[in-house]
């Protein structure tokens, strides 16, 4: 007999504890970047946007989703991020205590990509004019 899960917790909904961790890990990094502590050629002089930081259920991996400032050249530096994951994942055992630091991914973030789509797509002629259609009370 196979014992099913009390948890009704889907694949993309995250705990509390998940968020919470998160958040942490998200702050740690801010820190870190602010201070300039990073040595790579490709990270000189980049100002970094940390928008979220997504923690596994087991908390043993997370994955920040960064944007440099302006938005140029996001491949390069998530590449630099990702190969300096190790000093940045020793830098953040110095800040947080946790039983176990998560290994730490980067990932460009593309969610400011998908709400400037949609906002054209809201701008465009054919939105527009069935907006302007509707009558007041409706």
């Amino acid at each position: 007999m196979t014992r099913k899960s009390r948890s009704s917790r889907s694949g993309t909904e995250r705990s509390q504890r998940q968020l919470r961790v998160g958040e942490v890990l998200r702050h740690a990094l801010v820190d870190i970047f602010a201070r300039g502590e990073l040595r790579d050629p490709a990270l000189e002089g980049v100002s970094l946007t940390v928008a979220e930081v997504r923690v596994s259920p087991d908390l043993r991996n997370a994955t920040a989703f960064v944007m440099p400032l302006g938005g140029d050249n996001a491949a390069e530096i998530t590449a630099a991020l990702n190969h300096a994951a190790p000093f940045l994942r020793r830098q953040l055992g110095k800040v947080i205590t946790m039983r176990y630091l998560p290994r730490l991914s980067f990932e460009a973030d593309v969610a400011f990509d998908h709400g400037e789509r949609i906002e054209n797509l809201l701008r465009t002629d054919a939105v527009s004019r069935d907006l302007g259609e509707r009558e007041p009370g409706e």
